[in-house]
């Protein structure tokens, strides 16, 4: 028996529409000449001491907690979860639930802006034969896979609904992902469904379904296209960062062939 890991993470990357305006990671590239040269500062190790007179190089990163393949923590929805209980922060979210058998979702054929309703997840269920349970790790598999580095990443594929959203919980899955931009569909669309409706709960109403319930979600996944759809493992564990809203993650899914 083999053992193969697929990386599910996209690169963390600036100079692309990776997230909305004002929200990229800013990544700044300092090479190993700058790094003797700081060496040379800081320690005073002369530049010509060093081997081939070449220091450290390193990276300077700024971006939110959002950026790049991240794991969001109730937190971020909402200041309750559960329906009324504190909402859990990314440094608390039990390890237990960041590893379990993959199921994937392949909603690529669905139109941007799409919501996926429970409907839709059951007949996706009976089409690849598969029954949740309880610890499932389920990754939803859009458009906007394709589109990651694109300028029209942020505005493709569908999105996960209210419903859905329970209906998944409901079912005792505590770890959810979506290669798209967002676990809702893109928010241009919510804004022209309020705009038609009046009905402004339609507002991040899969992120907000955790003020009722309790669940974490991935956000910018990589690869999905590449996954069987059910029969390998995930292994999604956050960054600890003390009371955060998110943490970024590699995730990986283990297939044992």
């Amino acid at each position: 028996m083999t053992r193969r890991i697929i990386d599910l993470s996209v690169p963390l990357m600036s100079g692309i529409a990776s997230d909305p305006p004002g929200l990229e990671p800013k990544i700044k590239y300092s090479d190993h000449e700058e790094g003797a040269q700081f060496f040379e500062k800081f320690f005073g190790i002369p530049t010509e001491k060093q081997l081939e007179g070449k220091g450290g190089a390193v990276e300077y990163v700024e971006m939110t907690t959002h950026a790049g393949t991240h794991m969001d923590a109730p937190w971020h929805y909402h200041p309750t979860m559960n329906g009324g209980e504190p909402a859990m922060r990314i440094d608390q979210v039990p390890l237990e639930w960041c590893m379990g058998r993959g199921v994937r979702l392949d909603f690529r054929q669905k139109p941007d802006n799409h919501v996926i309703t429970p409907d839709e997840v059951e007949a996706e269920l009976q089409r690849i034969g598969h029954e949740l349970q309880p610890g499932d790790i389920v990754l939803v598999n859009t458009r906007a896979g394709s589109r990651y580095g694109e300028d029209d990443y942020v505005s493709a594929g569908c999105g996960m609904g209210r419903d859905a959203t329970l209906w998944l919980t409901r079912r005792g899955i505590r770890v959810v992902g979506t290669d798209a931009w967002s676990w809702d569909a893109p928010i241009a669309s919510q804004i022209e469904r309020i705009r038609q409706t009046g009905d402004y709960s339609l507002f991040w109403e899969g992120h907000k379904a955790g003020a009722e319930t309790i669940y974490c979600h991935i956000e910018k996944l990589g690869n999905l296209d590449t996954l069987p759809d059910h029969g390998f493992q995930v292994a999604c564990f956050p960054v600890n960062i003390k009371d955060a809203s998110a943490g970024w993650c590699r995730p990986v899914a283990i297939i044992e062939d």
